[in-house]
């Protein structure tokens, strides 16, 4: 039997294994027999062998933050976040990144060159399971997703092997890990395409009072339908954070916003986003010069919270429908929950099916309303509200899924999110990396016969 290391396996009451149970998420109440953390790819696969040998399940657990809680299991959680290296060679404008790193990681060493890469607009999130579920984020408009600029990963199979993955080396593994989630092995690093930006961008939020909420989704959806490629934003619902930026009399109260950067030079950036900083009267206008990698943490979600998220996507946003989306906005349950509405479209909507899996780029708008309380006893209604933006959105949406903004909804929608030809083709690649299911701790792919 392997036998392994004290210092690298944990059990309840040790304060390593209490702390890799804390999610993003505080539904999630999961206590594994067993973490391991890990802080090379050795330590990846001895785990691995550890728990094989004794008929234990496996997850991997990096930034926390999927709001399903797969990141954790019953049997032996690898949690990685001890691999989180961040190596920037600006020459070559590549980054090579660590599995447990996060985002703000690699935004702050990125940023010292004057260099970037999409990822999430939540700083705290981790690089590998935000790149590998797909990676939406403030540049995907001008430089796609996060999948879309990766180049290559290293990972460890369920049986300890290290495989790297690149256009040369096993490129059908790096096609699927643009998009096919954790499926194939544990992914102890990737390198990522790095673009100019910064080191200042025109970033930062708009808000009004939510009376003004269908005068602001109908400016929003106009601005975004023809969009330059710089211009990423996200029309919000959301409650005044008790925050010296807004007049007091405004905190804890409902409100609307448009947030979001232009990836371009700031001064060419001001007249495109007149239309919806020119709707006069806001409760406060934010938007200005600033450190790109400030502002990719400036809207981080708290932590704590029990949630919910679902989304769909759409191809347009007719009148109809904004009113029935400002509708249910105004049906949230008390507290943080809010409406994130992303434009979509760019540079991201060209990207070829050889190039990732994933389907309906073509989709303009993604509704993703999160759910966010505090009481157990209001986990009903606050994930009915959630669910109902799936309800009216029915007449409207494409039929595509984008997995990193849901829980867990089933097989149907994994399929939805790769379409039949693409998820066929993931399967056939599950099956030769992982034939025996051992990775199914994530947005799962059944391996093909």
């Amino acid at each position: 039997m392997t036998t392994i290391a004290p210092s690298l396996l944990h059990e309840p009451g040790s304060p390593a294994y209490e702390d890799a149970c804390v999610l993003f998420n505080a539904m999630i109440e999961t206590r594994p027999r067993f973490v391991a953390r890990c802080s090379n790819p050795g330590d990846v696969a001895a785990a691995l062998a550890f728990a094989a040998e004794r008929g234990l399940e496996v997850s991997v657990r990096a930034g926390g933050h999927a709001v399903s809680g797969k990141a954790l299991c019953e049997g032996v959680v690898l949690d990685v976040r001890g691999i989180d290296f961040v190596e920037v060679d600006p020459a070559r404008r590549v980054v090579r990144v660590g599995g447990g790193a996060t985002w703000a990681q690699v935004d702050r060493a990125t940023q010292e060159h004057g260099l970037a890469t999409t990822g999430g607009r939540v700083s705290t999130t981790g690089v590998a399971g935000l790149t590998l579920g797909g990676g939406s984020g403030w540049l995907e408009r001008k430089h796609g997703l996060a999948c879309d600029n990766l180049l290559a990963a290293e990972l460890v199979t369920a049986d300890g092997e290290l495989v790297r993955a690149s256009a040369t080396e096993n490129p059908e593994l790096l096609w699927a890990l643009r998009g096919g989630g954790g499926n194939f092995g544990v992914v102890t690093a990737l390198e990522l395409t790095l673009h100019p930006v910064g080191p200042e961008v025109l970033a930062g939020l708009v808000v009004y009072p939510e009376a003004r909420a269908a005068e602001l989704l109908r400016a929003f959806r106009d601005l975004m339908r023809d969009a330059p490629d710089e211009l990423s934003l996200a029309y919000v619902h959301l409650t005044v954070p008790e925050d010296p930026d807004f007049a007091p009399e405004w905190h804890g109260r409902p409100a609307v916003a448009v947030a979001g950067m232009w990836a371009g030079d700031p001064a060419a950036g001001e007249p495109v986003l007149a239309g919806v900083r020119g709707l006069g009267d806001p409760i406060a206008d934010l938007f200005g010069p600033m450190p790109y990698a400030g502002f990719q943490c400036a809207l981080d979600d708290p932590p704590g919270y029990r949630n919910h998220w679902t989304a769909e996507q759409a191809h347009d946003l007719p009148d109809a429908l904004v009113d029935a989306i400002v509708e249910q906005c105004r049906a949230r349950p008390a507290g943080p929950s809010q409406l994130f509405l992303v434009g979509w479209g760019g540079a991201m909507a060209r990207i070829g099916r050889e190039h990732s899996p994933l389907a309906e780029r073509s989709a303009r708008f993604v509704v993703h309303p999160l759910a966010m309380w505090e009481d157990a006893a209001d986990d009903e209604r606050a994930i009915a509200w959630s669910r109902g933006f799936r309800a009216l959105m029915a007449p409207y949406r494409t039929g595509g899924a984008y997995l990193n903004f849901l829980g867990d909804e089933g097989e149907d929608r994994v399929r939805a999110a790769f379409g039949a030809d693409a998820h066929g083709r993931l399967a056939r690649v599950k099956a030769r990396w992982d034939p025996r299911n051992v990775f199914r701790g994530n947005q799962n792919l059944l391996p093909a016969p």
